[in-house]
C-alpha cells in the first residue's frame, strides 16, 4: 500500500511538472500597454504599470492563463496622447500583442482608444474616467474606474450636510478635470450649493498666484480642484502663502498620493481628496494586495497601482470566460459580465462605461491618509472646517 501511495504521489508530481513545462514552453500571452514613465503623469503612470506587472506575476504564479504565461509589453508614452497612440499602433501591428490595457489619464486614453477601435481590439482602461471617451459609439474601450462626472458626488453631499453653501471650482484644461467640473456643476445645483467661481487653468500650471487671489475674493466655503499631483501641491502652497483658509480644500488625484504628503508635510493635514481605492476601504483583497505590493516594490500601494492590477483582473476574467483570445469573444464578455475586482464592482453599459463603481473620499489627518467617506467604510469622521493657516503657524 505504501508503495502504491508513493507511485501515485510521484505520478501527480510528474504530471504537474509536465503541465508547468507545457505552459512555459508555449508562447506567452502578450499584454500591451503604454504607461507614463516620464512627463506630467509619471508618478501615477509608473504606479499603474507596477500594479499591472504584479497582476501578471500573480497570474503566472498560480498557473498561467489558458495554459500560457502572461508577459507585459510596455512603452513609455511620455504622458503624451499622440505618442501613446503611435505606440499602441506599434503594439498591435509590430509587436502583435494578444491583449490590451489602456494607459494612464483620460486624454491619453482618448487617443489610444481610437487606435484600438480602428483595429477592433478590446482595451480595458483601469484609470480613465472622462465620459467623452465613452460617448463616441466605440465598441472596444471598457472602463473600470468611476466616470469623472460622478467623482465628487459623495463630497458635495457631505459638504451640503455640513452647512457649506458656496463652492469655488478650478480645474486643469484636460479631459478628466473638465468632466469632474461638469459633474460638480450638476451635483452642486441639486444639493443647493452655489458655485461662486468657475475657472479652467492651463494644463501643467504651477503658478497659482492670481487664481488663488481671485478665488479668495469670492470667499467660498469649499474649494474643489480638478487637479493632478503637481498642481494640487502648488495650489495648497499658494493658499497658505496668501493665508487663504476656506472651510474645506478638496482635489482630485494629488491628495491620494503619498508624494502629496511628502511635499507638503503638516500643511497636507485637513486636505480632502477623492480616490477610487484605499487599502483601508474594506474592499476584498485590499490588505493582501497592499502587503504583497510593498514586498515586491518597496513602496506602499496607492490607487494608481490598484488601477493597473484591477484592469488586469477584469481582462483576465473576460479571457477565462471566453476561454479564448478571440477578440470578439473577449469583447462580448467585457460587455456582458459582472465582476468584483480589487478596485470594486465592474459592470458597464452598452458603450463600455462603468455603472457600478463608486469613489471614496479621503482626508489627510495627522500625517496620514484616512478614508472618511462613505461612512460605512471610513477610518475616521471627516473634519470640517480646515484649520486656518494662521492657527497652524502657532502650533
Amino acid at each position: 500500500m505504501k508503495a502504491w501511495r508513493c507511485f501515485f504521489l510521484a505520478l501527480a508530481i510528474a504530471s504537474a511538472q509536465l503541465l508547468t513545462q507545457g505552459a512555459l514552453a508555449a508562447e506567452p500571452i502578450r499584454v500591451g500597454v503604454t504607461a507614463s514613465l516620464t512627463g506630467a503623469y509619471a508618478v501615477p503612470g509608473s504606479n499603474l504599470l507596477a500594479g499591472l506587472k504584479m497582476w501578471a506575476h500573480d497570474v503566472n504564479a498560480r498557473g498561467a492563463l489558458l495554459g500560457r504565461e502572461v508577459e507585459i509589453v510596455s512603452y513609455d508614452d511620455q504622458s503624451d496622447p499622440a505618442t501613446s497612440a503611435r505606440l499602441y499602433e506599434k503594439l498591435i501591428s509590430d509587436d502583435r500583442v494578444d491583449l490590451l490595457i489602456g494607459p494612464y489619464a483620460s486624454d491619453v486614453t482618448l487617443a489610444a482608444s481610437e487606435v484600438a477601435e480602428g483595429h477592433g481590439f478590446p482595451m480595458v482602461s483601469g484609470s480613465a474616467s472622462a465620459t467623452d471617451i465613452w460617448s463616441r459609439g466605440y465598441r472596444n474601450i471598457f472602463q473600470v474606474d468611476t466616470p469623472a462626472d460622478r467623482y465628487m458626488d459623495l463630497l458635495i453631499e457631505s459638504a451640503s450636510n455640513a452647512g457649506l453653501t458656496t463652492i469655488a471650482l478650478a480645474y486643469s484644461g484636460t479631459d478628466f478635470p473638465r468632466e469632474v467640473a461638469r459633474g460638480v456643476r450638476a451635483r452642486a445645483g441639486a444639493a443647493g450649493i452655489k458655485i461662486v467661481f468657475d475657472k479652467e487653468y492651463i494644463e501643467d500650471s504651477v503658478d497659482f498666484t492670481e487664481l488663488v487671489l481671485r478665488i479668495k475674493e469670492t470667499r467660498p466655503d469649499l474649494v474643489i480642484g480638478g487637479t493632478y499631483l503637481n498642481d494640487s501641491i502648488a495650489f495648497v502652497r499658494e493658499a497658505k502663502r496668501q493665508n487663504f483658509s476656506p472651510k474645506a480644500l478638496a482635489f482630485t488625484v494629488g491628495p491620494a498620493l503619498i508624494e502629496f504628503g511628502e511635499a507638503l508635510g503638516p500643511d497636507a493635514d485637513g486636505i480632502l481628496g477623492v480616490v477610487s481605492w484605499m487599502r483601508s476601504g474594506n474592499v476584498p483583497m485590499s490588505y493582501d494586495f497592499s502587503f504583497r505590493y510593498k514586498e515586491m516594490t518597496g513602496h506602499n500601494a496607492g490607487a494608481h497601482a490598484a488601477y493597473g492590477y484591477a484592469a488586469g483582473q477584469v481582462l483576465e476574467a473576460a479571457v477565462r470566460l471566453a476561454d479564448s483570445l478571440d477578440r470578439n469573444a473577449i469583447r462580448t464578455q467585457l460587455q456582458e459580465m459582472k465582476f468584483g475586482s480589487l478596485l470594486g464592482r465592474y459592470r458597464v453599459d452598452d458603450s463600455g462605461e462603468q455603472l457600478a463603481k463608486e469613489t471614496f473620499v479621503m482626508q489627510w489627518q495627522n500625517g496620514h491618509r484616512l478614508l472618511v467617506l462613505p461612512r460605512e467604510r471610513r477610518d475616521s469622521p471627516i473634519i470640517y472646517p480646515l484649520i486656518p493657516w494662521s492657527e497652524r503657524t502657532q502650533r
